[in-house]
């Protein structure tokens, strides 16, 4: 209970996700008795580090301005959005910690340590009004609930019958050896006596990619680390990556980072980042038997995933669409990437890109940056097809019309 916060905020802003009908049916009645730019509870939370790093939902923090996390024993303190993700409905925020001081955490249970039937704990801080604990026992590790018409990103979810209100939204779910197995949300408001959790494997995997150095800095170091329990296995290692020319493999145990062994998942990220000058980071691995250490120096994304990866890949030339880019060509609103040119018998060509057309997305994915277009070309082997979605500019007279499109170009 002591890793038990709650979560509340200012300045609620209206934006449209996934969870919009969740948080009208259980908030509307609430907000519409409180006055603006006044606090609101929205949820709870769970720390997961102690330097203060909280777990919880990502539509209990996804549109606020301002947040805060009142802990157990009623001290409250402002945090920080780290990383969110929408469509897992997970989000990662960060205590303003005074001075040095340290937070108590939970412990991760294993990723298939699930047994149907067996006890489970959902723990909250609902409101601000204390510690809620509610009992029930795991019914289902399987269940595919829809939320606004669409299936979430989430393989798998777990069902129980201990009660899960709005205010224990974000809020941990625990076994009986006090280990976290999942993060607590309500998303059917006509269900009874059901609540749902993300379950922590799933957590954990999207932990490793959002809490990494190429998501926070833009620096790459190409491998994936499991987050969660202490364990750090690293569980993929990207081809040509920082971290596979230093030698890094999949399977590899971190055991110690510059000499010494890390905390956990938060700490060994928190250390690759905070390298100096980005001075070469010491990683001693456990490989089988064998023990073995290597230096591993982070490289900018820009200098590798840029406009000039695009070009060898496609023969496309590209701008990013900046709001005042957009606004001058009439396109206010629009996101995306510009073609700027199109080189004669590549790729593009061959897919009757044009110049003036705006790339949206790829492969389903939105775009609106050169790297992440960039990585997500480089992923792809020479030969596969990547389908993109365009805005195509129709001139009519005085007029432009814009059209939608689709194009598959083959990468070289």
């Amino acid at each position: 209970m002591p890793a038990v916060v709650n979560i509340n905020t200012e300045e609620v802003v209206a934006i449209r996700d996934p969870f919009e009908n969740l948080f009208r049916d259980f908030f509307g009645p609430y907000y519409q008795r409180r006055q603006p730019n006044t606090q609101y509870s929205l949820g709870s939370g769970v720390v997961i580090d102690e330097e203060g790093y909280v777990l919880t939902n990502f539509h209990v923090v996804g549109r606020a301005r301002r947040v805060w996390v009142t802990l157990h024993d009623g001290r409250v303190f402002e945090a920080d959005r780290v990383v969110v993700n929408s469509s897992l409905d997970v989000a990662l925020v960060k205590i303003r910690a005074k001075g040095e001081e340290k937070f108590v955490s939970i412990p991760f249970a294993d990723d298939d340590d699930l047994l149907l039937g067996e006890t489970v704990l959902a723990l909250g801080n609902p409101f601000g009004l204390g510690g809620s604990v509610s009992k029930g026992i795991l019914s289902s590790k399987t269940r595919r609930p829809a939320t606004e018409g669409r299936t979430m990103d989430v393989q798998d979810w777990l069902q129980t019958d201990a009660a899960i209100n709005p205010g224990n939204s974000g809020g941990p779910l625990v076994n009986l050896k006090g280990e976290l197995i999942g993060i607590s949300v309500a998303v059917l408001s006509e269900a009874q006596g059901i609540g749902f959790a993300i379950p922590i494997k799933r957590v954990s995997e999207k932990l490793a990619e959002m809490f990494s150095p190429e998501t926070l800095d833009g620096m790459w170091f190409g491998a994936v680390v499991r987050a969660g329990r202490a364990r750090l296995a690293v569980t993929a290692v990207q081809a040509g990556s920082p971290a596979e020319r230093a030698g890094l493999r999949d399977g590899d145990v971190i055991v110690q980072v510059n000499g010494v062994a890390p905390r956990g998942f938060i700490q060994f990220i928190n250390v690759l980042r905070a390298a100096k000058d980005r001075q070469p980071v010491a990683l001693t691995v456990q490989r089988g038997r064998d023990r073995k250490t290597m230096n591993v120096r982070l490289t900018a994304e820009s200098t590798v995933f840029n406009a000039k990866l695009i070009q060898q890949k496609t023969g496309l030339g590209i701008q990013e669409l900046t709001a005042r880019l957009a606004q001058g060509m009439g396109l206010g609103g629009i996101s995306g990437l510009l073609i700027s040119e199109v080189e004669a018998r590549s790729p593009a060509a061959a897919a009757e890109l044009k110049h003036g057309m705006i790339i949206t997305a790829a492969a389903g994915e939105p775009v609106s940056d050169v790297v992440a277009f960039a990585k997500l070309l480089n992923q792809r082997k020479p030969g596969d097809k990547l389908r993109m979605e365009l805005v195509v500019q129709i001139q009519r007279g005085a007029f432009i019309q814009l059209r939608e499109a689709v194009a598959d170009v083959v990468i070289r």
